[in-house]
């Protein structure tokens, strides 16, 4: 199975990618422990596409970098995403990234937001700016959303939010591939298959 991560941080280290490191460590922890599941993690470092990113909106076409991005995404099980906070919101670069995705790429794939900032006072944005784009691109988006402020590195709670999200993207990535038990064919949309939402929560439940 193949998980791509998608990190938005601009410096080197970044707390983002630090996020999006162990966001991506524990998912393929649980793949592992829950479903005997081989994960292969590939990194796109939206830093690194900016400049092509930019080319696409003023020619139409993707270069070589960012076009092997984006078939990774498309092409990938599960997906990470993080992003800094800049004005309340998803930074321009991450934004930009996925507006230049096809726009039938996410339906149906299970997604893990995640987002850095300065401060525990912008930990809405993970409700109020990454969740509906992600909606809007017919994800499925995982139940808990991790932020990490300043001040959450090295304390409680932050490891507790990326064990319990991974576990959660883990099991859509892998319980509802390989444990779903044959049905009538479902709707398919833009030649993806759409589970619908509630059969997938469905499948985080613990049994009995």
């Amino acid at each position: 199975m193949k998980l791509v991560v998608v990190s938005a941080g601009l410096s080197v280290p970044s707390s983002t990618r630090l996020l999006a490191d162990r966001l991506a460590a524990e998912t393929k922890a649980k793949a592992k422990a829950q479903a005997r599941a081989d994960v292969e993690v590939e990194v796109v470092e939206l830093r690194d596409l900016a400049v092509e990113i930019a080319h696409n909106f003023t020619n139409g076409f993707p270069g070589r970098k960012l076009a092997a991005a984006l078939d990774a995404v498309a092409g990938a099980d599960g997906l990470i995403v993080v992003t800094p906070v800049f004005s309340a919101s998803y930074s321009g670069l991450f934004k930009s990234f996925f507006d230049v995705l096809d726009q039938d790429a996410l339906t149906g794939k299970p997604v893990l937001i995640a987002a850095t900032g300065g401060s525990a006072r912008h930990s809405l944005v993970l409700e109020h700016a990454l969740r509906p784009l992600f909606a809007y691109l017919r994800a499925v988006v995982v139940p808990t959303a991790v932020y990490a402020a300043s001040e959450d590195w090295g304390a409680e709670g932050l490891p507790e939010r990326v064990e319990r999200a991974a576990g959660e993207l883990a099991a859509l990535m892998t319980g509802l591939s390989a444990a779903r038990p044959a049905a009538p064919a479902k709707a398919e949309a833009g030649g993806f298959e759409v589970i619908p939402f509630a059969e997938q929560l469905a499948a985080l439940r613990p049994a009995g």
